[in-house]
C-alpha cells in the first residue's frame, strides 16, 4: 500500500540531491511562476500578497521581524500552489540590531578575524527574525572620499579590501546555509561602483581594463572564492556600458574565468534604469539586455514581471534562460533549507538579539576600529582622577550618529553617548561640564559661549565632532571635506580658550582636518562606533585600551588631492621639494594628511631582524619574510605590522608599493615576537602590455613597517625566471 510519503513530490524531499529537488519543482512550474521568482519587491502589500499567492514573487526585501516574516512566509508556502518559499532580504551591513562599526570602522581593525564575527553576529541576530539574506559585503575600493559609500566599504586597498571581503563572506554565511544563524551574503555592487566620476553617486565610470582588473575586481574575486551566494549588479555605467546590463563583467569573468554559480540580482531598479542610461528604450529592450547580460532577479523594478513573458513569446529571451536564473535562485532557497525550515521562532529571536555576548563583542570591536591619528606630548591618556573634564561638541551627547549610515534595526535607545562613556570611567570628584557648542550643520554660533565657560572651568576639554548619520552612505556625497557648519570656528575657538584639547572625530570618510593636524594635541579617530560607541571612546581616552587601529584609506589635506591613495605610480618626474619640475602643487604639500595604514599607540614599537629566506624565486617557489616586533613603551599594545613590495623595473609600470600582507599582534611591555609573512609569486604578479598576468625576472623590493609611510625595514629578493599564468 502506498503511503502519503511515497507520493510526495521529489522537490519536498529533504533526502534528495538538490539538482533534482531543482529539476523536478522546475518541471512542475508554469513560465508565470518562474517568472515570479525572478522578481523581488520592497515591504508587504495587500497587491504583493495577491502575487504570492499566485506565484509571482520570490524574495521581498525590508520585511523583517519573526513574527511578520512567519505570517507572510505562510502565505507562500501554504497558500500557493507550489508552496516555494520566500527568500527575505535586508542590508545587514554592520550589524543587525547590535550595532558595530560602520564597514570603513571595521576596516580599521585590520583584523579579519574580529570583521568575521560581526558579520556571523549579525547573521544570527537576522535570522533569528526571519531574515534569510544581506545586500553585503559592500566591497567597492573607494579612492575618493566624497563619495558617501566609502563609509560602507574596506576603503582604498585591493589587498586589504580582498581579506576583508572574504572574511565577511564567511562571518554572514558560516559553515553552511543551512544553519540558523546564516545569512546568504550578497557583495556589491558589482563592478567598480566606487570609482564614479567627481565622488558622485551612481556617477559614470570609466577606467582601464588594468584598473578594473587590478585594483577593483580582487575583492569580488575574493568574496566569490570565499563562496558567496549571490551577487549584486551595480548602477553605474562602466566604459560605456551600464553595469546591470554588462555580458563582460556578468558573464565572461564572473562565470566564465571565477566560476560563479550563485545568482546575481540587480540593485534597486537598476534594470529599469537603464531606460536612463540610454541603452533601452523601454523596459522590454531593458529587461531583454540584462537578463542576457547576467541579472537573474529584478529588485523593486517590476521590470521583468512585466516584460519578459511578452519576451519569450517573442522569441527575444529564450525559456532556457529563464530556467538557468531560476534554477540558480532555487539552489540558494534550497541550500537555506527554506523548504524544510521556512518559519522561525519568535521566542528564539528575543534570547538571540542583543543578548550579552553580542554587546561586549560590539565593545571590543568598537575599541578595536579607533584610530590614533596624534598624540602630541603623550597628552592621552588621562587620568581618571582628573579634576575637571568639559565635554562639548554636538556629538558627545548624540544618539543617532554613532549608529551610521545602513545601520538597519539600530536603535538610538541603545546608544552609549561620549558623554554616558565619560561619565561612567571618571572618579566620582570629577567634575564633568556638557555644552553642544554647535550644530553638526548650519552657521550658528550662539552656543560658543557657554561652550567656552565650561572650557575654561575644566582641566581637559574634549570636543567630538564630526558629520551627521545620514551625511555618509548612499546619496550623501560631499564636495567638500571639511568639518561641516562651524564645526572647526568651535574647535578653534576652545583650543584658544586654554584648555588641553582632544578631538574626537565621528565620520564615516576621511575628512580634512589640516588645522587640528597643525594645532590639537591629541585627535581619535572613532568613525562611526556603533552602539557602544561611548564605552569604546572613553577606555580609550582614560587608558582602559589602547588603540591599535589603523587607517584603510588615505586623508588628505584638501579635497583638492583627490583622489589620493598610497599605492600611485611614479611617473617620470616623482614629486620633490626642490625640483619645481615635477609633479606635485605649488600651494600645498604632495603629502597626505594622515597616510594609508597610519593609526598611533600609547607605547612604542621596535622592528628588528629582518629576514628573507631566499633572495632568488624559482618558478615554484614561495618567500617567507620574518622580523622581529618588540615593544619598548610601558602600555600593553597592539600593532599592526605591515609587508609592502615594489617591483623596480618592469614592462608595465608598478605601484610605488602595494600591501601584500599584514598581521596585528598584541604585546605586553618589554615582549618580542617574530612576524612572518609568506609570498607567492602570484602575489607579485602583474598584468603585462599583453593583458597577461605574469611574474617577470628581477629585482623586488621588500618593506615592513607601521603604515605605508611609516617603513622601518627594507630588503630585495631577486625572482629568477619569467612565469605565465592561465
Amino acid at each position: 500500500m502506498e503511503t502519503f510519503e511515497s507520493k510526495k513530490p521529489i522537490y519536498l524531499d529533504p533526502n534528495q540531491p538538490i539538482d533534482r529537488r531543482i529539476e523536478d519543482l522546475l518541471s512542475r512550474m508554469t513560465l508565470e511562476e518562474k517568472i515570479g521568482q525572478m522578481c523581488q519587491y520592497s515591504g508587504i502589500t495587500k497587491e504583493y500578497e495577491g502575487m504570492i499567492r499566485d506565484g509571482r514573487v520570490g524574495s521581498l526585501l525590508n520585511v523583517f521581524g519573526a513574527k511578520e516574516t512567519n505570517r507572510v512566509q505562510k502565505i507562500a508556502v501554504e497558500g500557493s500552489r507550489l508552496g516555494i518559499p520566500l527568500m527575505f532580504g535586508l542590508d545587514v551591513l554592520h550589524g543587525y540590531k547590535t550595532i558595530f562599526p560602520i564597514p570603513l570602522g571595521l576596516a580599521s581593525t585590520w583584523d579579519p578575524e574580529v570583521v568575521s564575527r560581526a558579520a556571523s553576529i549579525a547573521a544570527a541576530e537576522a535570522r533569528a527574525d526571519g531574515v534569510h539574506w544581506t545586500f553585503a559585503p559592500m566591497v567597492d575600493i573607494a579612492r575618493d572620499p566624497r563619495w558617501g559609500r566609502v563609509a560602507e566599504g574596506a576603503g582604498e586597498d585591493p589587498y586589504l579590501g580582498s581579506v576583508m571581503a572574504r572574511a565577511l563572506v564567511e562571518g554572514y554565511q558560516g559553515a553552511s546555509l543551512s544553519d540558523q544563524n546564516a545569512l546568504v551574503a550578497c557583495p556589491k555592487h558589482y563592478v567598480a561602483y566606487g570609482g564614479a566620476e567627481g565622488g558622485r553617486d551612481y556617477n559614470t565610470v570609466d577606467i582601464s581594463e588594468r584598473t578594473l582588473r587590478e585594483i577593483y575586481l580582487p575583492p569580488f574575486r575574493a568574496a566569490v572564492e570565499a563562496g558567496a551566494g549571490t551577487i549584486m549588479s551595480a548602477f553605474n555605467d562602466l566604459n560605456g556600458i551600464p553595469a546591470s546590463a554588462n555580458p563582460y563583467t556578468l558573464k565572461t569573468i564572473l562565470r566564465d574565468e571565477w566560476g560563479f554559480e550563485g545568482f546575481v540580482v540587480s540593485d534597486w531598479n537598476a534594470i529599469g534604469e537603464l531606460i536612463n542610461h540610454g541603452i533601452a528604450e523601454n523596459i522590454f529592450e531593458a529587461a531583454e539586455k540584462s537578463l542576457k547580460a547576467g541579472v537573474d532577479m529584478d529588485m523593486q523594478g517590476d521590470v521583468y514581471r512585466q516584460a519578459l513573458l511578452k519576451l519569450v513569446e517573442e522569441g527575444r529571451i529564450s525559456e532556457e534562460r529563464i530556467n538557468e536564473a531560476v534554477k540558480r535562485i532555487l539552489k540558494i532557497k534550497f541550500k537555506l533549507g527554506l523548504f524544510e525550515h521556512p518559519y522561525v521562532d519568535p521566542e528564539h529571536a528575543k534570547k538571540v538579539i542583543k543578548c550579552r555576548e553580542h554587546l561586549e563583542a560590539a565593545l571590543e570591536i568598537a575599541k578595536k576600529s579607533i584610530v590614533l591619528l596624534k598624540n602630541e606630548g603623550s597628552l592621552l591618556p588621562i587620568s581618571k582622577n582628573v579634576e575637571s573634564v568639559a565635554v562639548i561638541g554636538p556629538l558627545a551627547d548624540d544618539r543617532e550618529a554613532p549608529l551610521g549610515p545602513w545601520s538597519c534595526l539600530g536603535d538610538p535607545r541603545d546608544v552609549v553617548t561620549v558623554l554616558d562613556g565619560i561619565k561612567s570611567k571618571v572618579s566620582p570628584k570629577t567634575k564633568v561640564l556638557y555644552a553642544k557648542g554647535c550644530e553638526v550643520e548650519g552657521s550658528s554660533t550662539e552656543g560658543f559661549k557657554e561652550a567656552l565657560r565650561v572650557a575654561k572651568e575644566c582641566k581637559v576639554a574634549i570636543v567630538v565632532v564630526g558629520e551627521g548619520r545620514e551625511m555618509s552612505g548612499e546619496a550623501a556625497c560631499r564636495a567638500f571635506l571639511d568639518l561641516p557648519g562651524v564645526q572647526e570656528d568651535l574647535v578653534k575657538a576652545i583650543y584658544e580658550a586654554g584648555a588641553q584639547v582632544i578631538e574626537v572625530l565621528m565620520n564615516g570618510r576621511p575628512l580634512s582636518i589640516q588645522w587640528s593636524a597643525e594645532h590639537i594635541p591629541a585627535i581619535i579617530e572613532a568613525w562611526f562606533p556603533g552602539i557602544q560607541a561611548g564605552y569604546a571612546i572613553a577606555d580609550v581616552i582614560f587608558g582602559d585600551y589602547n588603540p591599535g587601529g589603523k587607517l584603510p584609506i588615505t586623508f588628505p589635506r584638501t579635497v583638492g588631492q583627490v583622489p589620493i591613495y598610497y599605492n600611485h605610480k611614479n611617473t617620470g618626474r616623482p614629486p620633490s621639494q626642490v625640483n619645481r619640475w615635477t609633479s606635485k602643487y605649488l600651494d600645498i604639500p604632495y603629502t597626505p594628511l594622515f597616510p594609508f595604514g597610519h593609526g598611533l599607540s600609547f607605547t612604542k614599537f621596535e622592528y628588528s631582524d629582518l629576514e628573507i629566506t631566499s633572495n632568488e624565486a624559482g618558478e615554484k617557489d614561495t618567500l617567507t619574510i620574518r622580523f622581529k616586533v618588540k615593544n619598548a613603551g610601558k602600555y600593553r599594545g597592539d600593532e599592526v605590522a605591515q609587508l609592502y613590495i615594489n617591483d623596480a623595473v618592469a614592462s608595465v609600470t608598478r605601484p610605488v608599493k602595494e600591501l601584500k600582507g599584514f598581521k596585528r599582534i598584541t604585546l605586553e611591555p618589554g615582549e618580542e615576537k617574530t612576524v612572518e609573512f609568506t609570498l607567492t609569486l602570484e602575489q607579485l604578479s602583474f598584468l603585462n602590455q599583453h593583458m597577461k598576468r605574469v611574474v617577470e625576472p628581477g629585482i623586488f623590493k621588500i618593506m615592513v613597517g607601521s603604515s605605508s609611510e611609516d617603513i622601518r625595514l627594507t630588503g630585495n629578493f631577486v625572482v629568477k625566471r619569467y612565469i605565465e599564468f592561465s
